[in-house]
């Protein structure tokens, strides 16, 4: 720690210290491979990441300042409203140091455990790794997990504080924090800010100094990894390369070993960060290749490049296909866009493969599709951009998670809807997710944290202390319990100062039922949900009682139940609207009165018989809602 305060010098400027653009790089020579470094900027949410990749690209004069805008490489309408990264970005920058020019490859990747996929992705097609963290907060949640992912990688982790420019950072704290937590040598961390630019060349400096370069022999037979892909309308399918052996170029022809197709090399380029064609792509370096292919379907993420022929190299490892936890139902709340919502889904599935969809019908929504996501974040997102690009308004319901049955005969089932739940006698075993999650807050806030993961049917593993005042506790808990409020709670609890990371543990047997939701003695099958028994009770009241709120009264009574199996174990009534027929009987024999009701109440009854209730769409997430009062 003796050397830390020069680590963190900072002299008050602004971007004053930048150096001037000179326009973009476009021609490039096959380069020595002891001049290439790949590497990736890893972080948890909101720590810096975009910010600090304006600022090497700036560094590095490889976009001028008339091009220059903020987040350069979130180019997603969502993106940049939510200001956060949803997909990883690569881009070659040329920077010299100590008289010799390098050729550095950054993969900018998303910070949210919702799209951790993209990380590892990222990961794989690199020899480093810069590890960001806020100076004013810390070591958090997905720090900690990006760190341990990269060392199980076998990555050089850059360690770097962002943020060192604002009067409250507090660099000293943290860095004993990164050295603490992760066992990373404090006095190697370098100080930065990504807003000012302080700090960045040291930090280049370290890269190349750090950084091993990539290994891989150029006059072997091509071998390169696809670990991207976007689909252009006018050019089809761009495969993201990282080229391990060999060199590949326009005019070969090529093979993908997964997907077992041929197809003949059109274009070879990279990212700077606009496409830019190249004359070849050789071992070590990252770019992307066209082969006019018209189908993202044919593109597998993970899967080897090489020649056609018996001269084939062999598979590379590839990557685990992400795990979609999070289920939903998505119909057009007209009708008549069922078509136009699957021409939707499909455009949108070209350049997002990570969430599936396919058809299904329900009772109160009639067509639609039940589709899957990485997580409630990405299901958001989905959503948005289908409303957005293709100006459809949805339904959403209830989101649930991926169970698994095992049945009487042994078979086990995913279950994917509540629908697909069988009677309670078919059901030999019952299994949901369960996930370890770290929860990171400051250690006064320990209390309370353990409180709500209790209340989650949580299982306690372990505490830890980062420092003095910072602590992370460990928790296995189900899913289910996880994806639905635990976030908003733990920031509730902790104001604000907590984060959380989950990974999935497996499945575990638990004692679950399928509540089913009846409005007017119907059941509504997108109002049913599957949860734990010992929570039945209190969910079913939730539930209920949201759901009166929500539906409009009727000339008639409704009756809102939930039931499991056919046991009633919560009840609400909305109350009918009532005319009043006695306002023309003034006084006289009461006889008269209670006919004119008891011809009312026949009428109400015969109305409700064949009457049908209308339920709004902010009813079908009345199911979200589990209810402060915990028993």
């Amino acid at each position: 720690m003796g050397r830390l305060p020069e680590a963190f010098g900072y002299s008050p400027g602004s971007h004053s210290n930048l150096l001037p653009s000179q326009g973009i790089f476009i021609t490039m020579a096959i380069i020595d491979q002891k001049y290439i470094r790949n590497f990736c900027i890893i972080a948890h949410i909101d720590h810096g990441k975009s910010t600090l990749a304006d600022r090497l690209l700036e560094k590095t004069a490889t976009v001028s300042v008339r091009e220059m805008k903020e987040q350069l490489l979130d180019d997603m309408e969502v993106e940049r409203e939510r200001g956060i990264t949803i997909k990883a970005r690569a881009v070659v920058m040329k920077y010299k140091h100590e008289g010799k020019e390098y050729e550095i490859n950054l993969i900018d990747t998303p910070g949210h455990v919702d799209f951790q996929y993209e990380v590892g992705r990222s990961l794989t097609c690199c020899e480093g790794a810069v590890l960001l963290v806020d100076a004013f907060q810390g070591v958090e949640a997905q720090t900690v997990a990006n760190a341990f992912m990269a060392m199980e990688h076998d990555l050089e982790v850059v360690p770097c504080l962002s943020k060192i420019d604002l009067n409250h950072a507090r660099p000293l704290e943290v860095a004993e924090e990164i050295e603490h937590s992760l066992a990373l040598d404090a006095t190697d961390i370098c100080g930065i800010s990504g807003k000012t630019g302080q700090g960045v060349d040291a930090l280049l400096a370290r890269i190349i100094e750090h950084v091993p370069a990539p290994s891989g022999d150029r006059q072997a037979t091509l071998q390169a990894m696809v670990f991207d892909s976007h689909y252009d309308k006018f050019r089809g399918a761009i495969t993201y390369v990282r080229v391990m052996n060999g060199t590949i170029k326009k005019g070969d022809r090529i093979r993908f070993i997964r997907g077992e197709t041929n197809h003949d090399v059109l274009e070879v380029g990279q990212f700077t960060p606009r496409p830019v064609a190249r004359d070849e792509l050789a071992a070590g370096q990252v770019g992307y290749v066209i082969c006019n292919i018209k189908s993202l379907e044919l593109v597998n993420i993970g899967d080897t490049i090489t020649v056609q022929g018996d001269k084939g190299a062999k598979p590379l490892p590839g990557y685990q296909e992400p795990k979609r936890m999070v289920f939903c139902g998505l119909y057009p709340s007209d009708g008549q866009d069922f078509e136009q919502l699957r021409d939707a889904l499909k455009s949108l599935r070209i350049n997002d493969p990570s969430f599936t969809f396919e058809p299904e019908t329900s009772d109160a929504l009639g067509f639609g599709f039940r589709c899957g996501f990485l997580g409630l974040l990405h299901m958001e997102i989905v959503q948005q951009r289908l409303e957005q690009e293709a100006d459809i308004d949805l339904v959403q319901t209830a989101p649930n998670v991926t169970y698994q049955i095992i049945d009487r005969n042994g078979v086990t089932v995913d279950i994917h809807k509540p629908q697909d739940v069988p009677d309670a006698g078919e059901i030999e075993t019952f299994l949901q997710p369960i996930v370890r999650v770290s929860l990171i807050q400051p250690s006064d806030y320990i209390g309370p944290v353990m409180q709500l993961c209790n209340e989650r049917r949580g299982i306690h593993v372990r505490t830890e202390f980062l420092s003095p005042t910072r602590s992370m506790l460990v928790y296995d808990i189900p899913l289910d319990a996880v994806i639905y409020d635990l976030h908003d709670k733990l920031k509730s609890s902790t104001r604000g100062y907590g984060t959380m990371d989950y990974e999935i543990r497996g499945y575990e047997e638990a004692d679950l039922v399928r509540m089913d939701i009846l409005v007017n003695g119907k059941r509504v099958d997108a109002l049913s949900i599957i949860c734990d028994r010992v929570d039945a009770d209190r969910r079913g009241r939730a539930v209920v009682k949201k759901l009166k709120a929500e539906i409009d009264r009727h000339m008639f009574e409704v009756a809102i139940q939930a039931a499991i199996g056919n046991r009633v174990i919560a009840r609400e009534t909305v109350k009918a609207l009532r005319k009043n027929v006695t306002a023309k009987c003034y006084g006289g024999d009461i006889s008269r009165k209670r006919k004119l009701w008891a011809k009312q109440k026949e009428g109400k009854k015969r109305m409700k018989s064949i009457g049908s209730v209308d339920i709004p769409q902010k009813a079908f997430m009345a199911v979200l809602e589990t209810g402060e009062d915990r028993t």
